[in-house]
């Protein structure tokens, strides 16, 4: 009869775990007897902040992207100076791993930059196992992907 309490109390115990989000795994332990582990649900990563260009050719020269509420820039930095590359949508991860999304690019604030890009929209990616962004980048006909680290 206690084992049929304690069988039920423990089928319970898993139901209401599993309706909190989290899934439970039971094991087998040496002296026969099991143990229930809990895992949280996996979350989408937070993209927003700022990102800097990993591989870059120079010490003094990269490209920095901030990702802020529904928009993301991106900028050309050298020592002294910071030039708009790109301004756009930012469309946030919905779900845990790997993301991509497409930027609509704001037309009105980039065409008054001269090293913008001439794209209307930008295809973003984002690895979940590199906690990398990348992107293509093209000025004077050469096209490059940009990766960047989160700072």
């Amino acid at each position: 009869m206690k084992k049929t309490i304690a069988l039920l109390a423990a089928t319970a115990m898993l139901i209401g775990l599993a309706a909190c989000g989290t899934t439970s795994a039971t094991t087998g332990n040496d002296d026969g007897s099991t143990t229930t582990q809990q895992q949280e649900k996996p979350k989408p990563a937070d993209l927003t902040g700022t990102w800097k260009q990993t591989n870059s050719k120079s010490d003094d020269s990269w490209m920095e992207a901030t990702i802020s509420g529904d928009s993301i820039e991106i900028n050309w930095v050298g020592q002294d100076t910071k030039s708009l590359y790109w301004k756009g949508s930012y469309e946030a991860p919905s779900e845990a791993g790997d993301w991509k999304w497409t930027s609509k690019g704001d037309t009105e604030t980039m065409k008054t930059a001269l090293m913008t890009s001439q794209d209307d929209t930008k295809d973003f990616a984002y690895s979940a196992d590199k906690q990398e962004l990348t992107y293509e980048a093209s000025m004077l006909g050469t096209t490059m992907t940009i990766r960047m680290s989160k700072q």
